[in-house]
């Protein structure tokens, strides 16, 4: 570790952070208030200022014991009666175990309640017991053992699968911890044998399900270190173990050095660019090897606080090391047809490029994805899929990556939803006022220049010394709209620090469209990133119910073919 960070003791940052949130407590309500923020789905709030979060409530309730400071126990106490007091206790009920997000909503009225918090919640109680449950009230140790018991009875009903990473370690944790700390061997044996079938589940293709998530990838960094560090059984540390040096093997092949960004495509992501806790964490867990902050300035997360979290230094050096270099990694088969996914990156030193060959375009996926370094700032490049201005989860993207050259292409689905692939079914049907395919640049937007004309675009990033990256459409067909309508072409407009390379598919009046109708709807572009290759000059074949694209890049076949009118996923 760093020896400036070894100087700045640890629980002085934990008791920093504290104090941070004196102002946030209710002693009212005795639990924490937060700033509203929702994804749109669980939760029927739609606006309110703050609100009083059971989850970030016992997070602050573990971290008031953490400091080890006898003036917080009380507050703390208070915390962990209160929110026990919120968890459904009807074992009649399909919601026993579990938790409201908020204590403004109850369960009855959330849509639909959210299973995972008898993890969440769970996880921190488990903890709460192990490191201090000897300051526990006798009647409060009583209440919170019977509510972790109930968490972990709902756990083992649920039965989460492997392939749900967070959940399926956080449920490991709470049912395998305690039947460790209580000595009830039926939670225990559960534990092991769920973190058992993880590990199964990932040695095959040395991936969690959540692939290259930066945020999932972090958060199962950080239970699995938990769960490693609080075990005493030695099946369980090892397991944990080799599923850690997998995920940080994973991290390190993807950062890039030049950008201080996380490679994509992504298959969960919530922010393009690393925010501030993705970068502390990655500083905090290499120990300085990766600096975004002053130490002293270091904004500390409490949930890391015991944790064990530590990047093996060999793997963290590999991530300073800039170099060019290609991935490929399949990581998934489809279920329904037993087709591949797979993730490519192209890397160099100045700029990192990734596909999938196949994924939906939803709001959490970066199935396209660059980060260029311009002028020692991090720009990046992301297509989406717009429905009057949010994205379209059952656009799916397709593409064939040979190193820095993309043939790609967008068609639809009519059995998936509008902003989630779940949660808002729409039969294939919606109505819309604007429908676009966009290139988003954002980030840096200095010492950039670009220009559309007809079917091409090109964009340059960083001077005349930087990079270029030229777009071309090769097909584009949607309803009555052909290849041949003269009118197909690029726009580029900057709005709020976003730089929209825009393929305009509709826009004008609210109209009804109708993706089980629609003839053909389908397009082909191709991207290129500064480079001195032959262009592709491809060879299209168009059938009744499919397009296809073919040629040859510095000598290698590039193919990929849609379909024309509406299918399934």
């Amino acid at each position: 570790m760093n020896k400036q960070f070894q100087q700045l003791e640890e629980l002085e940052m934990l008791r920093r952070k504290i104090e941070s949130k004196e102002s946030a407590y209710n002693p009212e309500i005795q639990m924490l208030t937060s700033p509203f923020s929702s994804p749109g789905y669980h939760t029927t709030i739609k606006k309110a200022d703050v609100i009083h979060s059971t989850l970030h409530s016992l997070i602050y309730a573990l971290g008031l014991l953490d400091t080890e400071e006898e003036r917080y126990e009380a507050r703390a106490f208070d915390i962990f009666a209160k929110v026990v007091s919120l968890q459904d206790t009807d074992r009649s009920r399909n919601t026993f175990g579990i938790w409201s997000w908020f204590y403004e909503e109850p369960l009855e009225q959330m849509s639909p309640p959210d299973w995972n918090w008898a993890d969440f919640c769970g996880k921190q109680l488990v903890l709460a017991l192990s490191r201090h449950g000897e300051k526990f009230p006798v009647q409060l140790y009583a209440e919170v053992k019977q509510a972790i018991y109930n968490a972990c009875d709902a756990i083992i009903k649920r039965d989460v699968g492997p392939g749900y990473t967070n959940i399926a370690i956080m449920g490991a944790f709470v049912t395998l911890v305690a039947g460790e700390v209580f000595g009830e061997k039926r939670y225990e044996t559960y534990g092991l044998n769920r973190l058992e079938k993880l590990h199964q589940f990932t040695q095959v293709r040395q991936a969690f399900q959540e692939y290259n998530s930066p945020t999932y990838t972090t958060v199962a960094i950080l239970e699995l270190s938990k769960l490693h560090t609080e075990t005493k059984l030695e099946r369980a540390k090892q397991l944990s173990g080799e599923l850690l040096d997998m995920a940080w093997s994973s991290v390190a092949d993807y950062y890039h050095a030049a950008t201080g960004q996380w490679s994509g495509p992504h298959s969960r992501c919530y922010n393009t660019l690393l925010n501030n806790n993705h970068k502390a964490f990655l500083q905090y867990a290499t120990g300085g090897t990766l600096q975004f902050f002053e130490w002293v300035d270091f904004p500390y997360d409490e949930e890391w606080y015991k944790s064990g979290i530590h990047c093996p230094e060999a793997t963290a050096a590999r991530m300073l090391v800039a170099e060019e270099r290609e991935l490929q990694k399949c990581f998934a088969i489809n279920e329904h047809d037993q087709s591949e996914k797979w993730a490519t990156t192209y890397m160099t030193p100045n700029y990192t490029l990734g596909t999938f060959n196949k994924e939906i375009m939803w709001n959490q996926t970066r199935t396209l994805l660059a980060y260029l370094d311009n002028g020692g700032q991090p720009t990046y490049m992301h297509l989406r899929c717009l429905h009057d201005g949010y994205d379209y989860c059952s656009a799916i993207f397709n593409s064939a990556q040979r190193e820095e050259h993309v043939l790609y292409g967008v068609h639809f689905i009519t059995n998936g939803g509008d902003t989630h692939p779940n949660l808002d079914k729409i039969d294939g049907m919606i109505e819309a006022t604007d429908f676009r395919l966009r290139l988003e640049i954002s980030g840096c937007l200095e010492r950039m220049e670009s220009q559309a004309e007809g079917k091409e675009a090109v964009i340059r990033i960083g001077g005349a010394s930087g990079i270029t990256i030229t777009l071309h459409n090769w097909f584009a067909a949607f309803d009555d709209r052909q290849a041949e309508d003269a009118s197909w072409r690029w726009e580029i407009n900057e709005v709020d620090g976003v730089l929209g390379v825009d393929w305009v598919i509709y826009s004008g009046e609210r109209k009804t469209i109708d993706f089980r109708q629609i003839r053909q709807a389908a397009f082909l572009f191709t991207m290129l990133l500064n480079s001195e290759g032959q262009a592709l000059s491809p060879t299209i074949q168009k059938s009744k119910d499919q397009i296809s694209i073919s040629g040859e890049w510095n000598h290698e076949q590039m193919s990929l073919t849609l379909p024309l009118r509406g299918s399934d996923w």
